[in-house]
């Protein structure tokens, strides 16, 4: 027997990740009682196996190869990495995975926590399976915020749940570096843990379906960093996929299109990921589960007066980053519909998520770093604008030659012809995360080429790369 309780709240967010807390303190800003339903750790994926465990094993490995770069410094670093510092040192980042102090700071918010499977149960009402059992039912005045995210995607093969894969938890939060590991992806995940890991003690075979690594990039960076990966001892194959793996006494062994057959400590599908939206009850509500939840610029599911679907489950930029700032736009739209007050919702309005469409930043922390804002030229002209492309190498900008002997990257903006604005910015070469903040002002600003004239970079730094970006411009 369960017992049933019953709780009604303002607004009930079902996701205890970083959406779900910024959803939660927008709505707890605006004065709203608020919940949150977590089956997991407060503090979500980004917290505990995706962004601070990755970006911490992958900075010892940017710094010892930024070093390498300067002579004076360059002997000094050359042994292997402590791999077991290292391990330590992103166990930290994760607070060994505990979330006492997320649940602190979610109590200081004022927002109530339930533990446990939170489920939709019809129109503005939300059920929660604690660990023992117990059935807790929550209402909502005006809005349940589904902020449940994403899992890896597996392929169909035969007999994978027996292997026992890696995904991108088990790769961030791996106790030791296995002595050969193959990936299979050429994202973001594949090329960061194949960094990562090779830098780290393993032998690192990395399998791609396709021609290059990171396509949703322009194709120079995932030129660059699969140079990168090859020079650093990965083993790169393109056009290879697998067509059938198994573990023979505790080694793995999978066999690619190729014919050829690949012995490995451990095997990571870094292959996609796919709504968690199974079982959390979107059939109560005409919803088909396991689906991913279309919204408008709100962040509110089409059809739906009560329904937010925020961050990685609507499917519109699969981002930490990105759904904190929906999380930000959605908490304000319902603050204001709650009170009665007109929402400003047009393009670049307080409650419209404009930046999805036209202005989304990402960093790649591979060595060399990859960083995107806005569009490629190939998103650019598919969208109908009247673009040019303009690259240049970093090798013209003094700053890279302090950064580090032998730097080597390249940047590109994509201008549109009619407007005069920037439609997207790309920065591949060491350090350059740091830059696409720049970028991304000028893209979400929509600064004039003009304009940007009169932003002078300091001297001698990277940044001045933004310099040799309009001179190329102007002398074609």
């Amino acid at each position: 027997m369960t017992e049933t309780e019953s709780n009604a709240y303002d607004v009930v967010v079902i996701g205890g990740g970083p959406v779900g807390e910024n959803v939660a303190d927008r709505t707890r800003a605006a004065g709203l009682t608020t919940a949150v339903v977590e089956s997991e750790l407060l503090g979500g994926e980004c917290s505990y196996w995706a962004c601070m465990p990755s970006k911490a094993l992958l900075r010892p490995v940017i710094a010892q190869a930024d070093a390498r770069r300067l002579p004076g410094l360059d002997r000094a670093v050359q042994g292997p990495l402590d791999t077991p510092a290292v391990l330590a040192r992103r166990d930290e980042y994760t607070s060994h995975w505990k979330d006492d102090g997320q649940v602190a700071w979610l109590e200081g918010t004022g927002a109530a926590l339930y533990r446990g499977q939170g489920r939709l149960a019809g129109p503005r009402t939300v059920t929660v399976t604690g660990p023992d059992g117990t059935v807790t039912t929550l209402t909502a005045r005006h809005a349940v915020a589904v902020c449940t995210g994403t899992r890896a995607q597996l392929p169909d093969l035969p007999g994978l749940a027996e292997v026992k894969p890696w995904t991108s938890r088990e790769a961030t939060s791996a106790q030791a570096a296995p002595g050969r590991l193959i990936v299979v992806g050429g994202g973001v995940v594949a090329t960061e843990m194949a960094t990562a890991w090779q830098a780290l003690g393993s032998r690192v075979t990395l399998l791609v379906r396709g021609k290059g690594l990171l396509n949703r990039m322009e194709p120079f960076a995932g030129e660059l960093v699969a140079e990168a990966l090859t020079e650093a001892g990965v083993d790169l194959r393109t056009g290879t996929s697998v067509e059938s793996v198994t573990r023979e006494n505790g080694t793995v062994v999978a066999v690619t299109s190729a014919g050829d057959r690949i012995e490995a400590d451990e095997i990571l599908f870094a292959t996609g990921r796919v709504p968690h939206t199974d079982d959390i009850g979107l059939d109560t509500v005409g919803r088909e589960p396991g689906s991913w939840l279309d919204v408008d610029d709100t962040l509110r599911v089409t059809g739906t007066d009560w329904l937010y679907a925020v961050g990685d489950v609507n499917h519109r930029a699969l981002l930490t980053h990105q759904g904190k700032y929906q999380a930000r736009i959605a908490g304000a739209a319902i603050a204001a519909r709650a009170a009665g007050d007109p929402l400003t919702d047009e393009p670049w309005g307080a409650h419209a998520a404009t930046a999805d469409h036209d202005a989304v930043p990402q960093v790649v922390f591979t060595e060399p770093e990859a960083a995107a804002v806005g569009l490629s030229l190939a998103e650019a002209e598919q969208a109908g604008h009247r673009v040019r492309a303009v690259d240049v190498e970093f090798s013209s900008v003094a700053g890279a030659g302090l950064y580090g002997d032998g730097y080597k990257g390249r940047a590109r903006m994509v201008v549109d012809l009619e407007d005069e604005i920037l439609r997207g910015v790309t920065f591949v070469g060491p350090g350059v995360g740091e830059l696409i903040h720049s970028a991304t002002v000028a893209v979400a600003g929509r600064v004039p080429v003009g304009r940007l004239w009169h932003a002078v970079p300091s001297y001698p730094t990277l940044s001045e790369v933004w310099l040799r970006l309009l001179e190329a411009y102007r002398d074609k």
